[in-house]
């Protein structure tokens, strides 16, 4: 049938071969392969790990080429794909995504295409390389958007890495019309929303997807990095990180236990939410030393990306107080307008407070809100359209403000960005499965977001059906996971024992190529096993035995209404 699979990979990573099976069959995209842009070079015995992949050894040749979009004028787009051995190919194809305003994660996700046998693909969208970001090439001048860009961005650009990627692993093995090439996706935070635009806009894209943490909501999401220190204005307290800090770890201290197993994981953060009272910690002491910046939380590269204002603090040495507290409380309660209406929501309790972090002025020797990270950089570069990423000061700027910014690139971006469509019919119909992830600690995308976007699908999907019977169906080809104590995109520091699931895409596979349905999901850490929403874990026997539950009241802690929006934000 793959008359390659009889030679070595060594014999087929060449430009000649890799040129003479580029997929230039008309795919109806529109684009011209330049084929002298071709190379192909060969890695053997490179050792990759990742907390979204168990650690391997793999062999592989790394093809790249560009392409142009016909009828427009300096336009190159750079595709790259790992080839597996001959012997190792499985007849399957795999797009990785990116993260903050990346399109791509370069190397770092791209093994887990090899690992499982398949073709592995990644973009760069078209901005210049593959280190190039969509914020460098967002704006053609100040107060003109590079649409084309946006759209790349939005869904694009993932549309034309799949369909091409598609067709160059069906040429490079030469597999017959007849067999059946088994395409997959797998990605986190932006990678996860540009997943979701895929499954939303070309149902037949994938056969499976992993996503994780996914970037929903985009206005809403990044303007919501603003709140905390809306928050802290309209309180009039900035309260130093150690104090925050401190309050987290009271936090999962005192809530650890709610799940029936104490482990150091908050694995029920509705149940804190629901019994935990943050005053409980006024007085505490705290005490943290001079630092030369960062914030709690998921991988470093991440952290950088989600909070690139982070930077040097004083010795802090204090006692928890009634505004500190007063912070804490208003910005785990999220966003209200003036009118009393929710506008948006927030991380969950034993998350740390990255949002609500200030920074240090090393001038005035006070803390005050941080004005750079995606948030500031959102509303300057993106909903001013100025050619900066920060914004001057909060000062007037209020919760209405951030409603009112919000609803503005909701608008502005509903086609490219916001990525929030939820009728799924034709996705569900061309059989299509999705394992959706997110780590309940997560303070960078908040984990209620996941499961607003869920309940907004069940509901538009489903919402003639009883409960049991719409989750029934729900469980048919859309299936989402909460990872206890798990940070943004992978395990957390200040929990570490709740790990994170490292053989999703195995998973996603056996469910789209042997109809094994994930009824609970395997996770490498402390906990193993992960219930799928909306049931919730709870340990009895000592915290020897889990056992997936339904909690009404519970289920309710993360339910939510944006009703100070005059139409649905799903």
């Amino acid at each position: 049938m793959v008359t390659v699979r009889a030679a070595s990979l060594a014999d087929y990573c060449t430009v000649n071969y890799a040129t003479s099976v580029l997929p230039i069959q008309d795919l109806g995209l529109g684009v011209t392969i330049d084929a002298s842009s071709v190379s192909a070079a060969l890695t053997t015995n490179k050792s990759v790990t990742s907390q979204w992949f168990e650690a391997a050894v793999v062999d592989y040749c790394n093809v790249t080429f560009a392409y142009s979009h016909n009828g427009l004028a300096d336009d190159v787009v750079h595709v790259s794909y790992l080839v597996p051995p001959p012997d190792k190919f499985a007849n399957r194809y795999v797009s990785t995504g990116g993260g903050g305003l990346a399109i791509n994660l370069g190397g770092s996700s791209s093994p887990v295409g090899i690992i499982v046998g398949a073709v592995s693909g990644i973009t760069d969208g078209g901005f210049g390389n593959f280190n190039t970001q969509y914020d460098s090439v967002f704006l053609l001048a100040e107060g003109n958007v590079n649409w084309q860009a946006t759209y790349m961005f939005g869904y694009l650009a993932h549309h034309e890495l799949a369909t091409l990627g598609k067709q160059f692993a069906r040429n490079f093995f030469n597999v017959s019309g007849s067999n059946k090439i088994y395409s997959y996706y797998q990605g986190c935070s932006e990678g996860g929303r540009e997943g979701w635009s895929q499954i939303q806009r070309f149902a037949d894209q994938f056969n499976g997807l992993v996503t994780g943490a996914p970037a929903f909501r985009f206005s809403q999401l990044q303007t919501n990095h603003l709140s905390g220190g809306v928050i802290e204005e309209a309180i009039g307290y900035y309260p130093p990180p150690c104090e925050l800090e401190k309050i987290v770890n009271l936090t999962i201290a005192a809530c650890d236990g709610l799940d029936g197993r104490v482990d150091g994981v908050v694995s029920r953060s509705d149940l804190c939410k629901l019994n935990f009272d943050y005053k409980t910690t006024i007085g505490q002491p705290y005490y943290c030393p001079a630092s030369s910046g960062g914030l709690p939380g998921g991988p470093p590269s991440m952290r950088r990306r989600q909070s690139p204002g982070a930077g040097p603090t004083p010795e802090q040495n204090g006692t928890i107080t009634a505004e500190g507290v007063a912070v804490a409380s208003a910005f785990t309660d999220g966003l209200i307008d003036s009118k009393g209406k929710r506008i948006y929501l927030n991380p969950q309790p034993g998350a740390s407070f990255a949002d609500a972090t200030p920074q240090y002025n090393e001038i005035s020797g006070t803390w005050e809100p941080s004005r750079s990270g995606l948030g500031p950089q959102w509303v300057a570069r993106y909903l001013k359209l100025e050619e900066k990423d920060i914004i001057d000061s909060f000062e007037n700027v209020t919760a209405d403000t951030l409603r009112d910014w919000m609803a503005l690139g909701m608008q502005r971006y509903y086609d490219s960005l916001q990525t929030t469509w939820p009728v799924l019919d034709p996705f569900k119909s061309a059989g299509g499965k999705v394992i959706h992830v997110h780590g309940e600690a997560d303070s960078s995308i908040p984990a209620g977001s996941s499961v607003h976007y869920y309940e907004s699908v069940r509901n538009t999907m489903y919402g003639d059906l009883k409960f049991d019977d719409s989750t029934a169906a729900m469980d048919e080809f859309y299936r989402l996971y909460i990872v206890p104590g798990g940070s943004h995109c992978g395990s957390n520091r200040d929990q570490p024992a709740g790990g994170w699931p490292a053989t999703t895409l195995q998973i996603v596979i056996e469910w789209v190529e042997n109809g094994v349905a994930p009824d609970t999901l395997e996770n490498a850490g402390g906990i193993d096993t992960l219930c799928k929403w909306p049931l919730r874990p709870l340990w009895s026997s000592n915290g020897t035995t889990l056992d997936c539950v339904y909690d009404s009241a519970s289920r309710e802690s993360w339910i939510y209404k944006f009703d100070a929006f005059k139409y649905p934000v799903y």
